[in-house]
């Protein structure tokens, strides 16, 4: 697999940490890791980064002058375009799709405070639903006609030359476990705008790694998200030139979405408080959180028996100080 032909900026000096979690393991009874890519960088880091660096190579390599981009209130991948763009001296105009109705506020902490320190050149909220190809048209369309040039980029950062982010990890993940001399036998990630779990298996497929990942839904129905995680990984190894992965290589379980996408579950408010008091590590209530629920269901299950599993942090906890009220809540706990 190889990713030298493609433009890229870093944004993260080396390797994110590939630790054990001896605490979580024995409160577990299995042998469970963590990815460390809550400490990817830019501004509170997570899996969006590994994205914008192939992303934002494209948009500099083009001319643009202004990121364009959509996500939901409290959106990461908002927050770390922006970022990217006050780091390249760039303009970042934001898409916020309310997909939850009424969990936007413009004066809301947590991911929508940066949203302000950080400069975006402006924040329109559209409700769920909304034809967001045509809202981002829109704003690309008032910044050509400010004689200016965007670059628009999809919800999550995820098309097949942002998922190139996640193959380029695959190889990161291999390259890690052979100097520490472990072998993992399944990786478990959480699964949403698709393009950090279908650029994890693109690039373990291109390596021959043999490495199953179990996703864990935030969002959708099971059968719609594989499908859309399959169908966004053949693309993204169509690009990279290496074999196509099967459907058989695509698990997204969605015990754990609950009552839908950032609404809370009793199973999300645990994990996030045991992988802190256990770990002290921080989770995010959207998207690890969740994923993690998903992982201490299955281990308390007996699903890992045996079995060397690596949990993919994908970041998020700039968001936790909006959700302090459910984390607190008796309800949840």
């Amino acid at each position: 697999m190889n990713l030298t032909r493609f433009a890229r900026r870093r944004y993260t000096p080396g390797f994110t940490p590939l630790e054990a979690m001896p605490r979580l393991s024995a409160l577990l009874g299995a042998d469970l890791w963590i990815k460390r890519d809550d400490l990817l960088g830019l501004a509170g880091g997570g899996n969006k980064t590994r994205k914008l660096e192939f992303l934002v190579a494209d948009a500099l390599a083009g001319g643009a002058d202004t990121l364009i981009t959509v996500g939901a209130p409290q959106s990461n991948h908002c927050r770390l375009t922006l970022a990217a763009a006050a780091k390249e001296g760039l303009a970042c105009r934001l898409v916020i799709e309310e997909r939850v109705p009424g969990s936007y506020s413009p004066v809301a902490l947590g991911n929508n405070l940066l949203f302000d320190l950080m400069g975006a050149e402006s924040i329109r909220m559209v409700k769920a639903g909304s034809d967001l190809a045509a809202e981002l048209a829109e704003e690309a369309a008032a910044v050509t006609a400010a004689g200016r040039k965007p670059y628009v980029i999809v919800g999550g950062g995820s098309n097949p030359l942002g998922a190139l982010g996640y193959a380029a990890c695959a190889q990161e993940i291999m390259a890690q476990a052979f100097d520490a001399g472990v072998a993992f036998d399944r990786i478990v990630v959480a699964s949403g705008s698709a393009g950090t779990h279908s650029g994890l298996i693109a690039g373990l497929v291109a390596l021959n790694a043999g490495i199953p990942v179990t996703g864990i839904n935030v969002r959708r129905p099971r059968a719609e998200q594989e499908a859309n995680v399959l169908k966004l990984a053949e693309a993204t190894a169509d690009l990279l030139g290496t074999p196509r992965p099967q459907a058989a290589d695509i698990v997204a379980l969605a015990d754990w979405v609950g009552p839908g996408y950032s609404l809370p579950t009793r199973e999300m408010v645990e994990a996030v408080r045991l992988v802190a008091r256990s770990e002290g590590i921080l989770l995010d209530p959207v998207y690890s959180g969740k994923a993690m629920a998903g992982l201490i269901a299955l281990a308390r299950a007996g699903a890992f028996t045996g079995e060397r599993v690596l949990f993919l942090h994908t970041g998020g906890s700039p968001s936790l100080a909006a959700f302090a009220d459910v984390l607190r809540d008796p309800a949840f706990n």
